[in-house]
């Protein structure tokens, strides 16, 4: 079976490779650095580094706190961070000298051994379910000790893998620890076949999320310096979402004149799209990279940088996170949720359902449909301060009450470094 995968993965080549290193405007390019992804990398300064890998963005940002810890732990703990893409990698450069980057490899056996061989890591740790079969089989063959952090696993997932149970469970062989969200992807990786001693229930170090102070401290300030004037974001927005977007402002505007929207695409290589899609909707816009404040004239502040969720949130009196009113499956809802802001979601958002539904159960998050929906919610928030702080609470205690799967991560992490030779 893993034979025929790879035969499968090496005939989609030209398809793989152009798809990740195709041109598209305003997106920077992997550059002399894309022969990381064939297993062409450097050696870490640090000998017997742990591996950890996150795909992106979210996955990175995700880790990090687990990242910190372990370094707080043990300093002289050596890291490599590996992402797929460059923003992921963009967002590892801000971790400054508590790890060293690297491009993943591909899941081509060749790649993958010349990685390893490069990289002679002791460990190698997994962010969410990235199961790679030839990865996988490289870990077991070299006894590399693997964990899968934040590990879930849907019904729906799940079924779709019994159709290949047996090479589940070949794969799943190479695994030492898979530290499950809930209860329930746990029980779903033991129907597939995982061992009850490879399977610890740690629930999503995702809410052991740490926001950038200083970031909130300048969003404050920039919130003050607005006034009274009513804010709502619209965060991490995909194509063919902005357009929708821009009509339900225009729409807020009728009822709020001076109604600000803080419009942060998720993708850099977007801004400039965005910026012309506001003006051919006739928004004036003051952009994030300017470095000034929005004047009344400008309904839009066009959030064009990187790593700043934290600070257009906290400007933002509610917060609608994006991806969900296309079928891209939606984003998480944490940080908002964390600054205490009542949040709004479209109908797409089966990436982060759980989070979703736990939020939603709280009346701390409203699901809308469609933009006359979105328009509503917005403009009956925008008036109903003591529903926007009830909102608020109640998704900060969602956050709160789920809080201390990082310290379970890092215990169950720790039994494996444990059983490591010293080197």
């Amino acid at each position: 079976m893993r034979l025929f995968y790879t035969l499968l993965i090496y005939l989609l080549s030209p398809v793989v490779l152009f798809l990740l290193y195709r041109p598209r405007h305003g997106k920077p390019g992997f550059g002399p650095r894309w022969k990381e992804h064939l297993g062409w990398v450097a050696p870490p300064n640090k000998q017997a580094p742990i591996w950890i890998h996150a795909v992106s963005v979210g996955e990175t940002i995700a880790v990090t706190p687990l990242i910190k810890t372990l370094k707080q732990r043990h300093p002289e703990l050596s890291i490599v961070l590996t992402t797929t893409t460059r923003t992921g990698a963009d967002q590892a450069a801000r971790l400054g000298d508590l790890v060293e980057h690297r491009y993943a490899p591909l899941d081509y056996p060749c790649a993958v051994k010349r990685f390893i061989k490069q990289i002679q890591p002791q460990a190698l740790l997994i962010m969410e379910t990235e199961l790679w079969p030839n990865l996988l089989a490289q870990c077991g063959k070299q006894n590399l000790p693997v964990v899968i952090l934040n590990a879930r696993l849907s019904e729906k997932s799940c079924q779709r893998y019994q159709r290949i149970r047996h090479f589940f469970r070949q794969m799943s062989q190479a695994l030492t620890l898979l530290l499950c969200q809930h209860r329930d992807d746990a029980e779903r990786f033991k129907r597939l076949g995982v061992t009850p001693q490879q399977i610890v229930v740690t629930g999503s170090i995702k809410f052991d999320i740490q926001l950038d102070q200083k970031q909130i401290e300048l969003g404050e300030q920039y919130r003050q310096s607005l006034g009274n004037r009513p804010v709502w974001i619209a965060a991490s927005t995909h194509k063919g979402e902005d357009e929708a977007i821009l009509r339900v402002h225009q729409e807020i505007c009728k009822q709020q004149p001076d109604a600000l929207l803080i419009l942060v695409p998720r993708h850099p290589e977007r801004f400039t799209d965005v910026a012309k899609l506001c003006l051919e909707h006739e928004f004036a816009i003051c952009r994030r990279s300017e470095q000034r404040l929005a004047t009344v004239q400008e309904s839009v502040l066009l959030g064009d940088s990187m790593g700043e969720m934290a600070y257009f949130f906290q400007i933002a009196d509610i917060a609608f996170m994006g991806g969900s009113l296309v079928p891209v499956g939606g984003h998480n809802l944490l940080e908002p949720a964390a600054l205490a802001k009542p949040t709004l979601i479209g109908p797409h958002f089966f990436n982060f359902s759980d989070i979703t539904r736990q939020l939603v159960d709280k009346k701390a998050c409203q699901v809308i449909h469609d933009e006359t929906e979105l328009a509503t919610q917005v403009l009956q928030l925008l008036g109903s301060p003591d529903q926007r702080h009830t909102m608020g609470m109640a998704a900060f205690d969602v956050v709160a009450a789920n809080q201390g799967a990082l310290e379970k991560s890092v215990t169950a992490i720790d039994t494996v470094l444990a059983t490591l030779p010293q080197r």
